[in-house]
Formats: C-alpha cells, sequence, structure tokens
C-alpha cells in the first residue's frame, strides 16, 4: 500500500483514456483504507474511488488520489430454508460474484451476468438489466466515511435507490467508500424472462426448462451480440438512462411515431428506450475520426483508439440536443463524466 505519483489510469478505464492522476494507491482492506484516509497528502487531496472504471469517462487528468478498491472475499454469513445472504468484498469482479452465486445454485442475480465493474460500484447507481435491479437482491453494504474513516452499514431504505441512482449519486457523493455488500439470494428460483430477448434465446438455445444457468447463459449471449468488448474496443456500456416521461406525452409522440417502443412504470409514467430514440435520430453506426456510436447499439459510445474523453463527452452532448430536438425527451447520461 504505497502512494505512486503521475499514475497511468488507461488500463483502469474502460473507455482506454490515456489520462493520469497526480496519486493513485490500491487498497485491500478496510484498515489499509482508513490508514489512506489518514494521510496528510490524500487527506488535502480531491479523492476518486475506482473499481472498474466501467462507468466512468475521464476527460482530463486528475489532480487528486486516485483509491482503488481491491477488497476481496465472498461468505456466507446467513441463510435460513429459502434465502442465503452472500457478503462480498467491493473489490471482487461483479460478474465473477454472479458466477459464484450460480455455482451455489442462488438464484437473484443470473439477470445481472456480464455487467462490467466491481461489487463496490453496484449499489452507487442501482445498476439493472432485464427486468431486475440490484435492489431487488440487496440486504445491506458497509461504507468508510472519506473524512473520518468510521464504517457505517446502510440497509436499503438509507441507500434511497431508484433508477440508475442511490443516496451515493446525490446527497452523499463523494462522502463514502463501499467496503463491503451483502446480497439476499435465493434458493427456490423464480425466474424473470419476460424482458428483453431472454425468452427468444432460450429458444434458440432449445432449453426447454431453463435453470438461472440457462438464464445468465442467454443474458451472457445476448449482451455479447450487442455490445463491444473494452478489452477490444473502449466504451462504458450504455452511456445513457432509459428516459421516464408521462403517459400524456408518450400517447403524444405514438401518434406521430406509431412504433415507438415503451415500457409502463406506472398508470402515469412511461418508460422509452434510449437507444431507439438515439437511432432514429441517426447516430447507431456512426464514425466521427477515431470515435462514434456502436453499430449494433445506439445507447453504447466508443473510442475506437485514440479519442480524447472530452471528443466522447460532445459527442454525448450532440446526441442529447439531437433527441430533444426532435422528440422534446432530454436524455441523463447513466456514465459519470469527470
Amino acid at each position: 500500500m504505497e502512494l505512486q505519483k503521475n499514475y497511468p489510469l488507461k488500463s483502469h478505464n474502460t473507455f482506454g483514456m490515456e489520462v493520469t492522476a497526480r496519486l493513485f494507491a490500491r487498497f485491500a482492506s478496510v484498515q489499509e483504507l482508513q490508514e489512506l484516509l489518514q494521510m496528510p497528502e490524500v487527506k488535502q487531496a480531491e479523492k476518486l474511488v475506482l473499481g472498474g472504471g466501467s462507468n466512468l469517462l475521464l476527460t482530463q487528468d486528475f489532480d487528486g488520489v486516485v483509491l482503488q478498491n481491491g477488497i476481496k472475499g465472498i461468505e456466507t454469513v446467513a441463510e435460513t430454508e429459502q434465502q442465503v445472504y452472500l457478503k462480498a468484498g467491493g473489490g471482487e469482479v461483479w460478474h465473477e460474484f454472479v458466477q459464484y452465486a450460480l455455482q451455489q445454485n442462488l438464484g437473484g442475480v443470473e439477470n445481472l451476468s456480464l455487467i462490467p465493474g466491481s461489487v463496490g460500484a453496484a449499489p452507487l447507481q442501482n445498476i439493472g438489466a432485464y427486468g431486475v435491479e440490484l435492489k431487488d437482491v440487496f440486504h445491506e453494504l458497509e461504507a468508510v466515511h472519506m473524512v473520518t474513516g468510521e464504517v457505517r452499514t446502510f440497509d436499503g431504505a438509507a441507500c434511497k435507490f431508484g433508477y440508475r441512482e442511490s443516496v451515493f449519486k446525490n446527497e452523499l457523493k463523494g462522502q463514502y467508500i463501499v467496503s463491503h455488500v451483502t446480497f439476499r439470494l435465493h434458493r427456490e428460483h423464480s425466474l424473470n424472462t419476460s424482458y428483453g430477448a431472454i425468452t427468444t434465446t432460450l429458444q434458440e438455445m432449445q432449453v426447454q426448462q431453463p435453470r438461472i444457468q440457462d438464464v445468465s447463459a442467454a443474458v451472457c449471449h445476448i449482451r455479447q451480440s450487442k455490445l463491444p468488448d473494452p478489452k477490444e474496443i473502449g466504451n462504458a456500456g450504455s452511456f445513457f438512462k432509459n428516459p421516464e416521461i408521462s403517459t400524456e406525452q408518450f400517447d403524444q409522440l405514438q401518434q406521430e411515431y406509431p412504433a415507438i417502443p415503451s415500457y409502463p412504470i406506472s398508470e402515469t409514467t412511461v418508460k422509452v428506450p434510449a437507444g431507439w430514440l438515439i437511432e432514429q435520430c441517426g447516430w447507431k453506426g456512426k464514425v466521427i475520426q477515431n470515435y462514434g456510436v456502436h453499430k449494433n447499439q445506439a445507447l453504447v459510445l466508443v473510442n475506437y483508439g485514440g479519442a480524447s474523453g472530452a471528443h466522447i463527452r460532445q459527442l454525448a452532448y450532440d446526441i442529447i440536443q439531437s433527441v430533444e430536438d426532435k422528440f422534446g425527451i432530454r436524455l441523463h447520461p447513466e456514465v459519470n463524466i469527470l
């Protein structure tokens, strides 16, 4: 555990941006993190916590200290006849945690397979995919306060989970580092296959009585067919949230665009796929020099090599403006832009 100066961050962000951090340190335990936070040069500096760097667009060098969460370990901390509570270190790779749960035949996270990032970052934006969100399997988390070093436990209510939102992206932003997360998983499985192409993919796989492992395999297949591998093409997955609009606004849009897809949220609110809106504005597959929008998924902005974060940021703003001009809907980034 040492502070490294002028540390290159290219391998620590999935966009592959060639930026540096003035200071960098990796911690492997709560005690190491607490000791780091007490160092004068860390105390005084702006801090950025990194997991897998998969939900981040770096537009410039970071003139502070980057702290990388390296806390590992998965253990069973409680169980009942129906449920098992798994506690995982914040530095665990998310998909490896999902695979561990599947190996134990524990259901609940199979629809969240292959989402990039770490366990510690997952609650911050309440990750979700194919009809399931992290909050559905969340029990509690432990987090270290960046100033005092105090460890605090947050339950689901304290986390204030919303659509790609939590208290850690709002009133407590930049105040805590998640050290451990405990999940409530199920021995008896209730499969969620109605969202997206899961059912169709299972049929193509000739799976008639799917298990949670089959659902995970289907989700992985869908994601791999749509989304570029960050190891090959720099990206941060879905760049924008799916907007939620009023049913009144949706009805007006549907008159002009009969094919517009939607997912009901409530009697008064509808979710519209951001990817469809972006595609209708002609952005899908668009290449600008060495960056652009992925050919298979309009939600994904890509760095083909050597693009700057400022280029990607401007592209995102241009997309937001064009969608607002055409549909009257303002998109919001899911990715953190720094």
